[in-house]
Parts: C-alpha cells; structure tokens; sequence
C-alpha cells in the first residue's frame, strides 16, 4: 500500500446537509439586487450560524455541566437559584464568551451586509416600490402617528435604524435590508419568501378549525408582511390588514405583496394598542407573529385588551412566539435563551418569556377555559429543500417550530 487513499471502497459521497445556497432566495418584484460578492457574504454567514448553532453551542452546555456549573456550586454551596444566576456564571466562562461573542458578530455582520446591499440601491429600490403603490388604496400611512419608545428607542437584532427611520423621504432601505438577510439568518428554515411563519399558521387553523372561514383578518406588528401574505392568500375572500408603525416596512410590503399578486391585503400604519379607529367586534382574527417580545410590558398589556374588543365573538386571536420560560425548562435552557435579551437587542424579551401571558390574556377579557395553546411548525420548502424529509420527520435546521398562544372569544 502507498498510503493513498482507496477511493475504489470509499462507498458514496457524503450528503449535504448545510444551508441552501442564497441564490435560491425568492426574488418578488422589488427583492434587492445581489452581486456574486453579496451572495457569497451571505453564503458564509448562513454556514457560521449553522456551525454556531450545531458544533459550538452545544459543547456550551458541556462548559456548564463540567466547569461552570460546578465552579459555582463550590462557590455558592448551592446549585443555581434561578436563570440569571446560571447566565451570570455563564459569562465568567471562556467558552461561552467565544459563542457568545461568535454568535454577536455574525449579527452585526449580517446587518452590515444587507444594509450595503439596500443603501447602494435605495434610491432605485425606493422608486420601484412608489410605482407599485403610488395608486389604488393598499398602502396607508400615517406621518404623524407617534413612534412607541419600545421601537424608536432600540436597533432591533442590531438592525440600524429598527423598523421605522428614514434615510430620505420615501427610504424603503432598511425594509430591503430586512428582507434580504432572513434567508440566509434562518438557513432556509422559513422558505424561499420567509414567509414560514404565516403557512405554519394556517396550516394549524385548517387543521383545528376546519369550518373557520374569516371575514376580516388583522395582523398586528405585520413588519414587511412576509407572514400575512400566507395567510390571505389561504383565504381570499377575506379582507386583510397588515398594521405596523414602520412606514418603510408598509410601503416594501405592500409593494412586495403587490408584485406576487396577493390583493386582499391593506397595509397600515398605526399602533397596535390603539385600535380605537376600528370597532368592537370588527375581526374574525387577529394575529401577532414573533411580535410580543418587541413590545414593552404596558403595551402588550394593552395590545391584548383592545385584541379583545375588536374580536368578534367566536372569533380568534394567536400569537406565535417562542415558548415562555416554565418550570420544566431547565434553567440552563432558559439562560442560553435570553441571550438575545442581553447581546442581540431584543430587551423585552427576557421579562416577556417569563410573565404569564394566561393570565394576562383573562385579565383582558378572555374566558380561560377557551384559551389556546399549542405548537406550529413551518412547513418545509421543497424549492429550498427538495430531498427533505416527509414533512412530519425530523429535519433539524429545515423546519423553524414556534409556540402558539391565544383564545377563542
């Protein structure tokens, strides 16, 4: 033998199982433009978070049940009260240091990435999205409306500028930035239009209430409205309103829903704890996806209540989210989770996952013995993924599985 490698009985190649490349993203009518070098920045970012999310941090638990975990039970004489205890102790680590500062970067590259793609065509990006929105009524805004300090105070997932501020009058640039950099953040995860979210969404309502067939729909805190297209594109006869208080993610929303055909969709600009312009019992549905943990205590609290008056009766209201801290999560779980509360800017998100939100949702109004609580998962999309597995298999890294709370008035 001279050491070569026996490439005969070396049996089939291995199968790749990373992220999808970006060139298979959806390109709707105004998707930004990407070079060769773009893709390719975005191509990397995608496999660091893979690598991140599969090889790094699970050696963090590793850290925690061999060195971190025992340092501070020999410290303390007692195993960790609570969460914070275990991320405070977490933070002494070396390990989760290079995660965590890993992990933080990639963030602020992305953000970097797209925000260049979008700023170097702003001006054509934002003409485009005015020819498609300059007539008809599915866009309306509201200059004067108020911006809360939850938004207007934060760079959301250190994204400059949050959902909300304006390069120059008419600026959809942090809008594009937005919507080019979910394909790659999430792998693929959400679909080739990172609308995951909202077919998870109806595929549970379809499941669960057969007979549903709503009348008019409201999605609060719709962003760029990548889920709720989904959604009235499920129910067509339906009236949708898509309401945010980001003036450039309406205006790139309503554009984008505009160039994929999708009609019945109004996008609005306004607060969602304020909801005085509509009347009781106006919707047969309202929905938040990955929305509540951007708002503060007193608006959520709010939110919930005027959900409540503008429901109708046999109405629903859901709430996708990721799950609330409960006792059966191991508090290490919890620890790890809140990292976006403490390094991505995501603030609310720690004292959110914690609160109860049952109780919340009977304190405005809700019955809680028709409360609703349950799981939905994206479904996997063959044009990223065509050699997933079936759909109800196991595929870690092509499915994104949230918690869904909410009630039936």
């Amino acid at each position: 033998m001279d050491g070569s490698p026996d490439l005969k009985n070396a049996g089939p190649a291995q199968s790749y199982s990373g992220p999808p490349d970006y060139r298979v993203v959806g390109r709707h009518g105004v998707f930004p433009e990407t070079s060769h070098d773009e893709i390719a920045r975005f191509n990397f970012l995608a496999h660091m978070n893979r690598h991140l999310s599969t090889k790094v941090m699970p050696a963090v638990k590793t850290a925690w049940e061999r060195r971190a975990g025992p340092a501070f039970e020999a410290r303390e004489g007692r195993t960790p009260k609570d969460r914070h205890e275990v991320r405070k102790a977490l933070l002494q680590d070396p390990y989760y240091q290079a995660w965590s500062a890993l992990r933080r970067a990639t963030m602020e590259q992305r953000q970097q990435a797209g925000r260049w793609i979008a700023l170097r065509q702003a001006e054509s990006l934002s003409a485009r999205v005015d020819s498609l929105t300059k007539t008809g009524d599915r866009l309306e805004l509201d200059p004067a409306l108020p911006i809360p300090r939850y938004v207007s105070a934060v760079d959301h997932h250190c994204m400059p500028g949050s959902y909300h501020r304006e390069v120059f009058p008419g600026d959809v640039s942090g809008a594009a930035n937005y919507d080019s950099g979910i394909f790659a953040t999430t792998g693929g995860a959400l679909g080739r239009f990172s609308d995951g979210g909202g077919h998870a969404v109806v595929r549970w309502v379809r499941k669960n209430l057969p007979d549903f067939q709503p009348r008019r729909i409201l999605d609060i805190g719709a962003n760029l409205g990548q889920n709720v297209l989904p959604i009235a594109e499920a129910f067509p006869d339906a009236e949708v309103i898509a309401l945010d208080v980001g003036a450039p993610m309406l205006r790139y929303g309503a554009a984008r829903a505009k160039s994929l055909g999708v009609e019945n969709v109004r996008f609005v600009q306004g607060d969602g704890s304020d909801l005085s312009r509509w009347a009781d019992g106006s919707f047969d549905w309202v929905q938040t996806t990955m929305t509540l943990h951007e708002l503060s205590l007193s608006s959520m609290k709010a939110i919930f209540a005027e959900t409540h008056r503008v429901l109708r009766p046999g109405g629903i209201v859901l709430h996708v989210e990721q799950p609330q801290y409960a006792a059966a999560m191991p508090l290490f779980e919890q620890a790890m989770r809140d990292w976006d509360a403490f390094f991505n800017n995501e603030p609310f998100w720690s004292t959110m996952h914690e609160l109860d939100i049952d109780g919340f949702m009977v304190e405005a109004g809700f019955d809680r013995a028709r409360l609703i609580h349950d799981g939905v998962t994206a479904v996997v999309d063959r044009d990223v993924f065509p050699d997933a597995a079936d759909d109800d298999g196991e595929d870690y890294g092509r499915k994104a599985a949230w918690h869904v709370v909410g009630a039936r008035k």
